[in-house]
C-alpha cells in the first residue's frame, strides 16, 4: 500500500466542492455527524433509502409523486423496486436549463466545431419530438441508431425518450453482422443514421452496409439520416432527412409526460462472450439517479464546467457523459481519432475550449507517454481540474507520467464500473487524496466487496468484485428473457443473491482500490469489451480453420487479443490478413487479434465448454485451476511454451 499521496485537495477546495455541500445536507436532513467520507460511505449503505432520497432532494430532480418507500421490496439483489410512487421524464431533467449557455460543443476530425446553447436544444428536441410522435412513436417503442458522436445523437436520443421511447445505439465502425446481432433482438421502429464517418481523416460511407441492415430490419417503420459529411444516398421508401425533423411544428403544445421511475431508457448490449449479446435494459430513474450522484458528488461537476469524454455512441461513457446536462454543463464531444491530425489533438482541445473535466482511455494516456508527448508544452491547462480515466486498469506509470508531465495539480481518477451497471463500482473523490495506482474510493451507495473463491471478503487481497446490496442502475431486465433466467445467471450464479461483475479487485484499509482486470472470458482490449462469440463466430467459417480460442494478455498497459487457430497446416501471412479482414468487416476495428498463433489443440472441459480462462491465465503467467475438469489436459502444454 502506498503510504504518500501524490495529490491533495486543498484546504479552501474542500470547503467547496459538492461532496461537502451533501455530507452538510445529510447531517443537518438525518441529525448525522459524518465527518469523513469513510463514515459517509457507511450510513449510504447501512441506510440505502435515505441516502438515495437525499440525492434527489440534493440534486434537485425533477419528478412528481412521493419519494416513499424508496425501496417498494425486501432487500435482496434481483427485483427491487425502487421509488414506486414517483414519475419523471429523463429528458425533462437534462434540459431543465433553457439559457443561452452552451450545452453541447461538438469538435470534428478537420477542425469544424458546432456550438449549441440549451435553449436552441431545447428547441430542437421539441421539434423532433413533436415529429416522432407525429408517426407513432409510442411509450416502449425502440429507437436504434448507428451515428457518430455527434449533437444529432444527443438531441433524438433525448426526444426518444422524451415520448417514453427506448434508445439505444451503436457505432458506425461496427460491422453488419455485429449491428444486426443487436437490432434484429429488440425490433426498433425508428432507424437513426448518417452517411458515414470520419477517421484518420479519410471518409467512410456507410450508406451500403446502413442499406442492407435496414432491409433485414422489418419492424423499422422511418429511417432517419443526418447529412454529417455528404448526402446520404440511400434510396429507401422509409428515408426521411433529420433536417426536416428540427423544423417540424404544429399547432399542438408540447406537453410533458411522466413515466415510472424504472421505465425502460437505455439498452446495452453485453459483449457476447457465450452468444449473441445480451440485450440490457437500464431504467429511467436508476439512470438519472446514479449518474447525478457519479457527476456531481464524485466528479465535482458544477453548472457552466466543460466536461468531455473521449468515446462513441456504443460505450456506456456516451450515456453517463450526456447525463451532465443535467447539471448544466457544457459537453463537448468528438468524433474521430485522437491522434489526428497530430498526436496531440484532443490536448489542444482541451486547452482552448477550457475543459475542466478530461475523460479519456488509460489506453490514450498510455500512448501518449510512449509517443513522448508533454501535455505540458502544449498547455498549462489551467481550467482543468481533473482527469478520469477508464476502461481499463491505469498503470502506476500513468500516474507519474500524468503528475511530471501534464499537470501537477491536477485530480487524476481512475474509475471502473461497466455496461451492466451503466455507471461506476469505484471512482474519484475530489475530497480525498490520489495514491498512485489506486482508484480513490467506492462510490457512495455501492456496496462493494472483495471475495475470495470461498465467497469471504477479504482486505488487501484480490478476489472477485462484489456488490452485496442493490442500487438504482442495475439493469431492470434483459430483453427477451421472460422468465429472467440469463439475468440471473449472468449475475448471481457464483454467489447467491450477490451480484458477480467478472472483474478482480482489491481495496486496502483505508479504501483504496486497485483493478486488476476481467475475471471472466471477455476480451478488453483499449477498454471495449468484446465477446470471444463474435470472433469464433467469423473466424471459425474461414477455410482450414478447424477451431479457435481468443484471450487477451496484457502488453504495453492494455489488454491485447491473441487468437489460437487450430488447423492442419501452418499458418500463412496471407491466411492471417484474410482472419484480420473478416474480423474488421463483420465486427469492427477493435475485433482484430494484436497476434494470430496456430496450435495443435484447444482445453475443453468434460461437457464440451471451451476452457478460455485456462489459455488466458497460461499466457499471462498466473496458475490454472481445476486441471481436472479439463478432458484434454495434454493440450495446455501448447499454451505453456508459447513467447508472445
Amino acid at each position: 500500500m502506498t503510504d504518500e499521496p501524490i495529490w491533495k485537495p486543498s484546504a479552501s477546495n474542500l470547503n467547496k466542492t459538492n461532496l461537502t455541500a451533501f455530507q452538510d445536507f445529510v447531517n443537518k436532513k438525518y441529525q448525522l455527524s459524518n465527518s469523513t467520507y469513510s463514515t459517509l460511505h457507511d450510513w449510504s449503505i447501512s441506510f440505502p433509502s435515505d441516502f438515495w432520497t437525499a440525492v434527489i432532494e440534493f440534486t434537485e430532480l425533477i419528478y412528481e409523486g412521493s419519494l416513499n418507500p424508496a425501496i417498494n421490496n425486501n432487500i435482496k439483489m434481483s427485483g427491487v423496486d425502487w421509488f414506486p410512487n414517483m414519475k419523471l421524464n429523463f429528458a425533462q431533467n437534462l434540459l431543465r436549463n433553457n439559457s443561452d449557455n452552451i450545452a453541447i460543443e461538438s469538435h470534428r476530425e478537420d477542425g469544424v466545431i458546432v456550438k449549441i446553447s440549451y435553449k436552441e436544444l431545447n428547441r430542437k428536441v421539441i421539434s423532433c419530438t413533436k415529429y416522432l410522435k407525429s408517426i407513432g412513436v409510442l411509450p416502449g417503442d425502440r429507437v436504434a441508431a448507428i451515428i457518430p458522436n455527434i449533437a444529432e445523437a444527443i438531441t433524438l436520443m433525448l426526444a426518444s425518450v422524451n415520448l417514453g421511447a427506448i434508445w439505444t445505439s451503436s457505432s458506425p465502425d461496427f460491422g453488419e453482422d455485429a449491428i444486426l446481432e443487436r437490432f434484429l433482438q429488440v425490433s426498433p421502429k425508428i432507424l437513426v443514421t448518417s452517411d458515414g464517418y470520419t477517421f484518420k481523416g479519410k471518409y467512410f460511407s456507410i450508406d451500403d452496409k446502413v442499406s442492407r441492415i435496414a432491409q433485414k430490419l422489418d419492424s423499422v417503420e422511418k429511417i432517419i439520416s443526418i447529412n454529417y459529411i455528404e448526402q446520404s444516398k440511400i434510396t429507401d421508401s422509409r428515408i426521411i432527412c433529420y433536417s426536416m425533423l428540427e423544423q417540424f411544428v404544429d399547432i399542438e403544445e408540447h406537453k410533458t409526460t411522466l413515466f415510472d421511475f424504472n421505465h425502460p431508457l437505455y439498452i446495452m448490449y453485453s459483449s457476447g462472450t457465450t452468444g449473441k449479446p445480451k440485450s440490457i435494459v437500464h431504467s429511467s430513474g436508476g439512470t438519472l439517479l446514479q449518474h447525478m450522484k457519479e457527476l456531481s458528488l464524485h466528479t465535482n461537476l458544477k453548472e457552466g464546467d466543460k466536461i468531455f469524454y473521449y468515446t462513441t455512441c456504443g460505450w456506456m461513457m456516451w450515456n453517463w457523459l450526456v447525463s451532465s446536462l443535467c447539471i448544466g454543463a457544457t459537453v463537448v464531444l468528438y468524433d474521430g481519432n485522437p491522434f489526428y491530425p497530430s498526436p496531440d489533438r484532443l490536448l489542444d482541445i482541451a486547452s482552448k475550449a477550457k475543459i475542466n473535466i478530461f475523460g479519456t482511455s488509460a489506453k490514450y494516456i498510455d500512448s501518449l507517454k510512449a509517443l513522448s508527448i508533454k501535455p505540458s508544452k502544449v498547455s498549462s491547462f489551467p481550467d482543468l481540474q481533473a482527469i478520469l480515466s477508464t476502461g481499463s486498469p491505469l498503470t502506476d506509470d500513468s500516474y507519474d507520467y500524468v503528475y511530471s508531465d501534464w499537470k501537477k495539480d491536477v485530480q487524476l481518477s481512475s474509475i471502473s464500473g461497466g455496461t451492466d451497471i451503466i455507471s461506476c463500482f469505484a471512482l474519484g473523490n475530489p475530497n480525498l487524496p490520489v495514491y498512485r495506482g489506486e482508484l480513490q474510493c467506492l462510490g457512495l451507495g455501492m456496496d462493494v466487496k472483495s471475495y475470495n473463491n470461498n465467497g469471504e471478503s477479504v482486505v488487501s487481497d484480490k478476489g472477485e468484485l462484489v456488490c452485496v446490496s442493490p442500487f438504482p442502475s442495475m439493469p431492470i431486465y434483459f430483453w427477451n428473457d421472460e422468465n429472467g433466467k440469463k439475468f440471473e445467471n449472468t449475475y448471481f450464479s457464483k454467489f447467491n443473491n450477490i451480484w458477480t461483475h467478472g472483474d478482480f479487485i482489491s481495496i486496502n484499509e483505508r479504501g483504496g482500490i486497485r483493478i486488476f482486470g476481467r475475471s471472466d472470458a471477455t476480451l478488453n482490449p483499449g477498454g471495449v469489451r468484446i465477446g470471444t462469440a463474435e470472433i469464433y463466430k467469423v473466424v471459425e467459417q474461414v477455410n482450414g480453420i478447424i477451431d479457435s480460442v481468443a484471450v487477451g494478455k496484457r502488453i504495453d498497459s492494455d489488454e491485447r487479443i491473441i487468437l489460437f487457430v487450430k488447423m492442419k497446416e501452418e499458418i500463412s501471412e496471407q491466411k492471417i490478413s484474410l482472419i484480420k479482414k473478416k474480423l474488421k468487416e463483420k465486427c469492427s476495428p477493435k475485433h482484430i487479434p494484436y497476434k494470430i498463433i496456430r496450435v495443435e489443440d484447444i482445453p475443453y472441459t468434460l461437457n464440451g465448454k471451451k476452457i478460455e480462462l485456462a489459455v488466458k491465465n497460461l499466457i499471462n503467467n498466473e496458475e490454472v485451476l481445476n486441471e481436472s475438469s479439463i478432458v484434454n489436459p495434454e493440450s495446455l502444454e501448447y499454451f505453456r511454451n508459447i513467447s508472445i
